[in-house]
């Protein structure tokens, strides 16, 4: 099913359209997501710059005997003031977003110093649940104040979360993949409708000769372009087929007239046994040529296709079999009609039917059905033919040496005609046989239930 369903070029192109879009759409989610950090830490980080100027300022400001409750208000929001000299900071000293906001506020003004730190003693916002193992980030400022007070201001500083996952944002999602999927799949179908309409034609063409042509003037230029092709093709295959067959059913209609002339004149042989040796030639001749032009009208057939009972036609064919002395038993359960050329289709099972009780000693016809096939076969009593014949029977005018020869009648197109007819059915025509070659023929048609 899968292997199936990546073989179709509708289901190619609708994966590489929506995997594409999915691919180009995370992506640009990513480097949003990217862009919106980025964003965001220089926000945060600017915001504690200017945080730590205004301490800095309020301190300077303040009367000393009001530092120590200026900074146990500050520490509420995040901020931790030390100004006992206490300069050992474990972390890392360099070019940061804080940092360089920092520099950017005091200048040259100020020696001051910035640290990133991740830290248990980090200090946190009033109101943030704070666990014991819990490892946070903050920025570590070592400065001096205007009146030589050394300073070291702990500023509590938070990565941005992701976003969550809420409603609103699944629900864009589903609606975006969903329009994703349906644009592909309208994509995908009008870019192989033209396919489709080709493998369609094609196969009308193999089933029917006279199938009409494909329109030359629609779709985009590739595709008018393939028609143009396909109806060249076409035109062509058409115009040989039909010289092939003109010529034939020539050849064989003008043969009649001096066949029966011939015949006339043999009529005057006075040696009997002569007389008789002739007459047999020229019969198989006469058959050949009747051969040949039913050969040439399966080849051109003009036939309408239409639904066919297929257990009522092949019942009627074993009838007309059995009241012309022939051992023929039936057995119907093909179900649904079949849609075919009802007189072709006669023919080529009588053809077969023909054939078997021609070199077999009885011949069972059955009819059954499986999944969307209707499957006919015709088992015979004769020797068989070798395995590496089943095919050459095929061939036009292929006769097999022994009983199945021209020595027991026919001309070596009945199957050939059978097999040509089956084709046009869109079905298959094969022999087999029942178990080793002198145990009986076997033939199988198989036609779709259309």
């Amino acid at each position: 099913m899968i292997k199936r369903l990546l073989g179709s070029m509708t289901s190619r192109i609708f994966l590489i359209l929506v995997g594409g879009t999915i691919i180009s759409g995370a992506l640009v989610m990513t480097l949003a997501d990217y862009e919106r950090k980025d964003m965001a830490t220089q926000i945060r980080s600017r915001h504690a710059a200017e945080k730590v100027e205004q301490v800095i300022l309020t301190l300077e400001e303040a009367p000393l005997s009001s530092r120590a409750t200026m900074a146990g208000i500050l520490e509420k929001s995040g901020v931790r003031i030390d100004m006992s000299n206490s300069t050992t900071v474990i972390g890392k000293s360099n070019v940061t977003e804080f940092s360089a906001a920092l520099a950017h506020i005091f200048g040259g003004t100020r020696a001051i110093s910035a640290y990133e730190r991740e830290a248990a003693d980090c200090p946190v916002r009033s109101g943030e649940p704070k666990r014991a193992d819990e490892v946070r980030h903050c920025q570590t400022v070592i400065t001096t104040l205007k009146d030589g007070t050394p300073l070291r201001l702990d500023v509590a500083y938070r990565e941005a979360p992701p976003p969550p996952l809420r409603g609103p944002f699944l629900y864009n999602i589903i609606v975006f993949l969903l329009g994703i999927s349906a644009l592909a799949l309208v994509v995908s179908y009008i870019a192989t409708k033209p396919l489709r309409h080709l493998a369609s034609a094609a196969k009308d063409f193999g089933m029917h000769i006279e199938h009409q042509p494909l329109p030359e003037d629609q779709g985009p230029v590739e595709v008018r372009d393939a028609s143009q092709a396909f109806n060249s093709m076409q035109s062509n295959i058409r115009n040989h087929i039909q010289e092939r067959t003109y010529m034939l059913a020539a050849i064989a209609h003008d043969l009649q007239t001096p066949l029966t002339r011939l015949r006339l004149r043999l009529e005057k042989v006075g040696d009997e046994t002569l007389r008789a040796q002739l007459v047999a030639d020229l019969t198989a001749t006469q058959a050949m040529v009747r051969e040949g032009l039913a050969f040439a009208q399966s080849l051109n057939d003009q036939e309408h296709f239409e639904r066919v009972d297929l257990d009522s036609l092949i019942e009627a064919i074993c009838n007309d079999a059995a009241d012309a002395g022939g051992e023929v038993t039936f057995n119907g359960d093909g179900g649904k009609p079949v849609m075919a050329y009802p007189h072709a289709l006669r023919r080529c099972v009588s053809n077969l039917l023909d054939n078997a009780l021609k070199y077999g000693r009885f011949a069972h016809v059955s009819v059954k059905r499986e999944a969307a096939k209707a499957i006919v076969t015709i088992t015979d009593g004769g020797p068989g033919i070798p395995e590496d014949q089943l095919e050459t029977v095929f061939q036009p005018f292929k006769r097999m040496e022994g009983s199945r020869s021209r020595e027991s009648g026919g001309t070596g197109l009945g199957l050939t005609i059978a097999r040509i007819i089956a084709a046009k059915h869109g079905g298959t025509l094969r022999l087999s046989n029942m178990g080793a070659a002198d145990l009986g023929l076997v033939a199988t048609l198989e036609l779709p239930i259309l």
